[in-house]
């Protein structure tokens, strides 16, 4: 069996896992996503690896290196996926990851430093609202106060997810690695936009990480009948709700030579009918950039447009954040190395910023990192047609199985 057969199989058996008719529906802390990380530890397990779960429910495997005492290399991603989402976001990094390690088996080689693959629990934020929540509980930087009682669409809260899946919201300080000495961090991703192909390039080597804003934002008007209420006597929250999505948009088109990009992904109308004037509405928006600047302006946009329309349409309206992070360079070392493999393969490459967040940037904290990207086709992702060619993510492997290979050793500098 080639290289190439192996890693479609051990791509299809983690996919066998799915609650979704339409795509994959693999959320974090389900029933669903618990069997494909025990599935994933299984097949860590006969690879020879010393697996475990740390209180946050990251899965871990780990291969001993020949010099006892050295840090370990790290690789590794996400098995949850968004609701109705495609089969190869979070799912490539890990199963590239375990195909490395079935390569370093298969060839014989004994690496100095220990190499561990990380499967990250909770990467997505379609359940809760928050993203990355494994690697931020090993990066120590798990807000656990400000977390445990946020809700899924079935009024579960997180609390009660973890602790469904044996996990305590109170232990997961344990899951910290920060008094760890670390040697480096390595995730394999799909790009999840157009850039690669429309280029024709077969590796994107990402040298900063975007973060994300969001909030929830509340509009509350007043029902009335659709039928018997003048036009110029509504107070229509869903007009309101309309008028700050589109000067969102506006803002962020001017921001876009930053790289800034602002979504309203969430449109809840409550007791919605044809026939009645929506008066409470919900949205959750999504403002991200590599620029702490850029990313001030649009936000500070969205304040002013939320006063414009209080007043103007005589609404309630409530803000509240639900997550702030900071956009992270990754290491320049890694990625002058990166850039050297490609070159000596004859890999076509870009040097590129990510617009999505990954564990990467969490893991930022913690140790040097690298971040590899394989394209996507049509830049399709967080989709059921989400498609990477297997031929694209083996060349994305062999980057990554040779810059591992590199840090391993005990002479490697970073």
């Amino acid at each position: 069996m080639n290289s190439k057969e192996r890693y479609q199989i051990l791509f299809n058996k983690i996919n066998q896992y799915n609650s979704g008719v339409k795509g994959m529906t693999r959320v974090a802390y389900t029933n669903e996503e618990q069997a494909c990380t025990q599935a994933f530890m299984r097949m860590c397990k006969d690879e020879g690896l010393d697996i475990r779960i740390d209180p946050c429910g990251n899965a871990i495997g780990r291969r001993e290196g020949r010099i006892k005492g050295l840090p370990p290399v790290l690789m590794g991603s996400h098995l949850d996926t968004v609701y109705q989402g495609g089969k190869y976001d979070g799912v490539v990094g890990v199963t590239a990851a375990l195909e490395v390690i079935k390569r370093l088996n298969e060839k014989g080689i004994e690496t100095d430093h220990p190499i561990e693959i990380i499967s990250f629990a909770c990467e997505e934020s379609s359940r809760f609202g928050v993203s990355t929540l494994g690697s931020k509980a090993m990066a120590g930087t798990f807000d656990k106060d400000k977390v445990r009682h946020l809700k899924d669409h079935n009024g579960v809260t997180l609390e009660e997810a973890l602790s469904l899946c044996a996990l305590e919201i109170d232990s997961i300080e344990h899951a910290s690695r920060t008094d760890e000495d670390i040697k480096a961090f390595f995730e394999l991703h799909i790009e999840q936009g157009p850039v690669l192909e429309n280029e024709n390039k077969k590796i994107g080597i990402v040298t900063g990480i975007a973060a994300p804003v969001r909030f929830s934002i509340r509009i509350i008007g007043t029902p009335s009948h659709s039928g018997t209420t003048p036009m110029n006597m509504r107070n229509d929250a869903l007009l309101g709700a309309s008028q700050i999505a589109l000067e969102l948009e506006k803002i962020a088109i001017n921001e876009q030579k930053y790289g800034t990009v602002a979504t309203v992904g969430v449109l809840d109308i409550q007791a919605g009918a044809m026939n009645v004037v929506p008066g409470e509405v919900e949205i959750k928006v999504d403002i991200r950039g590599t620029s702490l600047e850029s990313r001030q302006r649009v936000l500070d946009h969205l304040n002013q447009t939320i006063e414009l329309v209080k007043r103007n349409r005589q609404l309630e309206i409530l803000s509240q954040e639900i997550i702030s992070e900071e956009p992270v360079l990754l290491s320049t070392e890694i990625t002058n190395t990166m850039e050297m493999i490609c070159k000596e393969q004859d890999i076509p490459f870009k040097t590129m910023p990510s617009g999505a967040g990954h564990d990467a940037m969490n893991m930022v904290k913690l140790c040097p990192t690298g971040l590899i990207f394989v394209p996507s086709v049509n830049g399709l992702s967080h989709h059921p047609d989400e498609y990477t060619d297997h031929d694209d993510i083996l060349i994305g492997i062999d980057v990554l199985e040779k810059i591992v290979i590199h840090y391993s050793k005990m002479d490697s500098k970073i």
